[in-house]
């Protein structure tokens, strides 16, 4: 049985830097990673890619709705034959789930494809930041399911809030599941045995008919340098409406990576050639006349360097 671990946990919390820490903790080791993305755009493989070569992307909306689960299931059939040998065989499979996704499906999916013979979900690992948890918890119910179903929640970037604050954050983990272990993390440091099995589960749950109306999706491509200062700006203006903003942003000089997240903005330089400069940008579902403003701008050249 090749074990899996499965990662959740809403936009920006940091499931991306987690799969980082795995690599480096895994130097040597045949660890396939799945990387689900709510954009169309693949953003977070291209850049675990860097890190090793045994990513495959799955980008464009959930993989426990409807519309992505027979690619996922289809990816993880031929994880056997395409990355196994004798000589390397396949210690582990990591998924990482989208910001969005309701994983409580997981079990049933495995267990009506036959894969539940090929994989056992040995860990589930759901990613919390203080900063959008107690704000959302109540009003986006995926969320909730992504605790819900963790062997192991991460409260992190417990750095960037005040004590009360990650206290509030751990007291919302532990009253939805009593049962998960709880562990602080800064920027998702921590070590974890992530194959090693859990206790015996009990998820239910059915897959997304379609799109989650809770969440808006726009991506823009930068046809010429962005003046970042202005865009940082428009972004910050934002932050009631855009739950995450991320891309590789041209400023004429040098290519920015800009992320953001209910925890903060950040922009530092990135590091290779990027295929794709632009912005993708998830916002919410009832209330993104803002960020649909902003998209135009962008494409109409309003924010541009010069």
């Amino acid at each position: 049985m090749i074990p899996i671990c499965l990662v959740t946990g809403f936009l920006g919390s940091g499931k991306s830097t987690l799969l980082r820490h795995i690599i480096e903790r895994h130097p040597g080791e045949r660890i396939v990673y799945l990387v689900n993305e709510f954009s169309p755009l693949d953003l977070d493989g291209a850049l675990l890619e860097r890190e090793d070569e045994d990513v495959v992307a799955i980008p464009g909306g959930s993989i426990f709705c409807q519309c992505l689960v027979t690619q996922f299931v289809g990816h993880l059939k031929s994880i056997p034959e395409r990355f196994h040998s004798p000589e390397e065989p396949v210690r582990g499979v990591v998924v990482e789930a989208s910001g969005i996704a309701n994983p409580m499906v997981v079990e049933q999916m495995l267990a009506e494809t036959g894969l539940d013979e090929v994989y056992d979900l040995a860990s589930v690992v759901s990613i919390v930041d203080p900063g959008s948890l107690p704000k959302l918890v109540h009003t986006l119910p995926n969320i909730r399911a992504q605790v819900e179903a963790a062997d192991i929640v991460l409260v992190n970037k417990t750095d960037l809030f005040e004590p009360e604050e990650v206290d509030a954050a751990e007291g919302i983990v532990r009253e939805i599941s009593a049962q998960a272990r709880v562990i602080r993390t800064v920027r998702c440091r921590v070590d974890l045995d992530i194959f090693a099995s859990a206790h015996v589960r009990t998820l239910s749950g059915e897959y997304a008919s379609g799109p989650d109306p809770n969440f808006a999706r726009f991506s823009v491509a930068f046809e010429e340098p962005v003046d970042i200062e202005r865009l940082r700006q428009e972004l910050e203006g934002l932050e009631r409406e855009i739950y995450r903003a991320k891309g590789f942003v041209p400023t004429g000089d040098e290519v920015l990576y800009v992320d953001m997240s209910p925890a903060e903005l950040t922009v530092e330089s990135a590091d290779g050639d990027e295929p794709w400069q632009g912005l993708v940008v998830v916002a919410r579902g009832d209330d993104h006349a803002g960020t649909e403003q902003l998209v135009r701008r962008i494409e109409s050249g309003d924010l541009s360097a010069g």
